[in-house]
């Protein structure tokens, strides 16, 4: 079954088509980076247009990729939710047109269970069930995936996501968007251990994460050092935030699955890719004797191949829509808003 996929949840235009949730034929993306890097973040007015404007051509050029006509696909899928209403709506809008011109299904998609199917491309022998650690700019939870359409929350953040912390830390540092990338590379060049950040946990929750004080103790040391003053070691900072965070991620996700008895755990979003967080799971997943499984690079960030492999499995479990779907903000994994 080949799957035209189309993902515009945010800031990145693709389209992809993947054959029986599993190969990847061809994958387009679109940047929009450097047009938000002037505001230092995502404009949705801007993105929206950015779509507008690009969704065509990256849609041929997946197509051509390909060597695949539009009547020689079987069905066409999109994110509908969660993300930016507006850009949303432009993925959702042109797969309408696509479905009603070509007389083919239209799949559904949830955001979440496409970063989480992203993990099934690079990994074929990667099946439910499995616990599943997403972190991206929005999101920030600790899944069980009992099946490939069957979700539960166990954990997720009470305040900011991973992501968020990341680019907002990023910025009262100076560093240019998208900060976790940035972030990424300056930890990368220095050693930890020079600045204490606290730990924060949600009192009865184990698993629950907060961002929002360890975000706030980063911005405290740089005013209190330029109020002072005194330099800030940026990139100690940056280390020690990055390992934190990957403390906070990691030491929950491994709980959640020693209580809960998964002996396989996998990570997947656009946080995935940050090497302290991949280096702390795996020396976690080492010392616990569990299977880990991580998403190369390229299918950390949006792209709408994940989207392609999890519309398979949706459109297996009968999660067809019809042509009232419409774009959905802010949406749970479970379809519960």
């Amino acid at each position: 079954m080949k799957i035209l996929a189309i993902e515009t949840s945010c800031d990145e235009t693709a389209c992809a088509v993947v054959e029986d949730g599993r190969r990847v034929l061809c994958s387009a993306i679109f940047s929009q980076i450097p047009d938000h890097r002037l505001y230092g973040g995502v404009v949705p007015e801007i993105a929206s247009r950015a779509h507008c404007e690009q969704i065509v051509a990256v849609t041929s050029s997946a197509l051509e990729e390909a060597g695949i006509t539009l009547p020689e696909l079987d069905a066409v899928a999109v994110t509908y939710a969660p993300g930016l209403v507006g850009a949303l709506l432009v993925g959702v809008s042109f797969a309408k047109g696509l479905c009603i011109t070509l007389n083919k299904p239209l799949i559904p998609v949830h955001h979440i269970r496409g970063h989480i199917a992203a993990c099934y491309l690079a990994h074929p022998a990667l099946k439910p069930p499995f616990l599943c650690l997403v972190v991206s700019g929005g999101h920030s939870h600790i899944l069980e995936v009992r099946n490939y359409t069957d979700f539960k929350v166990v954990g997720k953040t009470r305040d900011d996501a991973a992501g968020e912390a990341f680019d907002k830390a990023a910025r009262v540092l100076g560093l240019p968007y998208p900060g976790g990338v940035e972030m990424d590379k300056l930890a990368a060049t220095s050693a930890t251990g020079k600045y204490r950040l606290p730990n924060p946990k949600v009192e009865g929750h184990p698993f629950d994460l907060s961002f929002s004080g360890l975000k706030t103790a980063v911005v405290n040391l740089a005013h209190n050092a330029e109020q002072k003053g005194e330099e800030l070691d940026k990139a100690a900072l940056a280390a020690d935030f990055s390992e934190r965070v990957a403390d906070m991620l990691s030491s929950r996700l491994f709980v959640a699955a020693a209580q809960l008895g998964y002996k396989t755990v996998a990570c997947a979003g656009g946080v995935s890719a940050n090497s302290q967080l991949r280096d702390r799971l795996e020396r976690d997943a080492a010392a616990a004797g569990l299977s880990l499984y991580l998403p190369p690079l390229h299918l950390c960030v949006d792209n709408a191949a994940m989207i392609g492999a999890q519309a398979f499995y949706e459109y297996r479990a009968g999660n067809v829509a019809d042509y009232s779907l419409n774009a959905v903000a802010s949406l749970g994994i479970d379809g519960v808003e």
